[in-house]
């Protein structure tokens, strides 16, 4: 199973829009390699989802639950698109800087070529994702509360 991140301009189409529509189709990708990117999904597929512009984080998952098809409204059949549902947000944003210093991410198309669209999401960096989620900005675990402070 592949993993792929997918940015987007939070104030064009952002997570909370993915959230509140339940289901979109991921469509206006032009770019060559994003599209062959686009095509190499399959049904299933974890995305990240990253803000671009003024955040520059990754903010939330979702899935693929379609396989590629042609954009309807391009007019070309080498526009394709997928079908995106979403999951859930990070525990907490994943920022552009956070990336760039973790030598974990080095190589990573997000950094290499950073206008692309679409870009794969290795396993390990994957996990790396989840783990920087589940900490505070300065690397140590969030703490989890005891059953005494759950109960107040």
């Amino acid at each position: 199973m592949a993993r792929w991140l997918l940015k987007t301009e939070p104030s064009t189409y952002s997570f909370d829009d993915l959230v509140r529509e339940k289901k979109t189709a991921w469509s206006g990708v032009k770019n060559p390699t994003a599209l062959q990117h686009i095509r190499s999904m399959k049904k299933g597929d974890p995305i990240l989802i990253y803000h671009t512009g003024s955040e520059k984080a990754a903010v939330g998952t979702a899935t693929v639950v379609s396989n590629p098809y042609a954009d309807p409204n391009a007019g070309d059949a080498r526009f394709v698109i997928v079908d995106i549902k979403p999951g859930k947000r990070l525990e907490r944003p994943i920022a552009l800087p956070e990336f760039k210093r973790d030598p974990a991410f080095k190589g990573f198309d997000l950094l290499r070529i950073g206008r692309l669209s679409v870009v794969p999401v290795p396993d390990a960096m994957w996990k790396r994702i989840e783990q920087l989620s589940a900490q505070r900005p300065n690397g140590n675990a969030k703490p989890t509360k005891t059953k005494e402070a759950r109960r107040r």
